[in-house]
């Protein structure tokens, strides 16, 4: 894969203005590896080689093991390998990413409200639009993950 361009050094403030929303994410009361779970399932979704090369590390780096990493894809059919608030945190991703085809149900939304307080859900739905947009910059300009760089 060629890249096609730099975005982040073609547009400086639009990439300050998305890092800004990333950050505040990251002081948010959501735990970091739930956020990078999403972060994860949306750019699996998405097709973002780059987003998924990067999201898996930093779960990696946080612990989380290889085994759950590599059923994130089929997080429902995992058992209890995920926690209740995970589920429903992927499940949320899921419907709001693809918005399109679902209009993202009534159902999913009173199981994410039961789940998660007002802010936070406002939170988790920020961290799903921040990288839906992530993975249609990372795609359109093809950019390349760190593990096809090394190869």
């Amino acid at each position: 894969m060629t890249s096609r361009i730099n975005y982040a050094s073609a547009s400086p403030e639009g990439f300050k203005a998305f890092g800004n929303v990333y950050g505040y994410l990251q002081k948010s009361v959501l735990p970091t590896e739930l956020i990078d779970l999403v972060y994860l399932r949306v750019s699996q979704i998405n097709g973002c080689a780059f987003c998924i090369d990067m999201h898996s590390r930093d779960l990696l780096n946080l612990g989380v093991a290889a085994e759950k990493l590599v059923l994130v894809p089929v997080w429902h059919d995992a058992g209890n390998l995920f926690t209740q608030r995970e589920r429903v945190a992927l499940a949320w991703a899921e419907s709001v990413t693809r918005v399109a085809e679902t209009a993202v149900p009534d159902a999913i939304y009173q199981a994410a409200a039961a789940i998660f307080n007002e802010k936070e859900l406002a939170d988790l739905t920020y961290a799903i639009a921040l990288m839906n947009a992530f993975n249609r910059l990372g795609v359109a300009f093809r950019s390349t993950p760190a593990a096809a760089e090394k190869a």
